[in-house]
């Protein structure tokens, strides 16, 4: 399919070219949402089930508290993630994925796994270009 068949298309091909012009603004938020590296840990963690804050915060490791509350409540906006608050002494609240969020599992995991598998050339390409980190 090229532009020609679709005027409306954000792109002449690849996968913007199904998308009308219109909506890529918001399917880029989208990506930038599911695909900043803390949600995609945050849906990986999440996938084994529900977790209260404090254990969630554990599972994923470097992640800031303010951080975790950032992206905990960005995904559950995006309706990714809901949050139960229990009226018990002391307050407990949950996280756990919607079936929204866990449509996204796969894809993230295999993300997730594909990093760990080639970081090591990655690294490696940063060094010889100078710019590793």
């Amino acid at each position: 399919m090229d532009t020609a068949d679709r005027p409306d298309a954000a792109a002449g091909r690849g996968p913007c070219a199904a998308i009308p012009a219109e909506q890529m603004d918001f399917v880029r938020q989208i990506l930038d949402r599911v695909g900043d590296k803390w949600s995609m840990l945050v849906i990986a963690v999440l996938a084994a089930g529900p977790l209260r804050y404090t254990d969630l915060r554990r599972e994923v490791p470097g992640i800031s508290q303010r951080m975790l509350t950032l992206t905990v409540r960005q995904l559950q906006q995006d309706g990714l993630v809901t949050r139960t608050a229990y009226a018990e002494v002391p307050p407990r609240v949950e996280y756990a994925l919607t079936p929204l969020g866990r449509s996204l599992h796969q894809i993230v995991t295999s993300l997730i796994t594909w990093v760990a598998d080639h970081h090591g050339q990655i690294r490696e390409h940063r060094t010889r270009t100078g710019t590793a980190p």
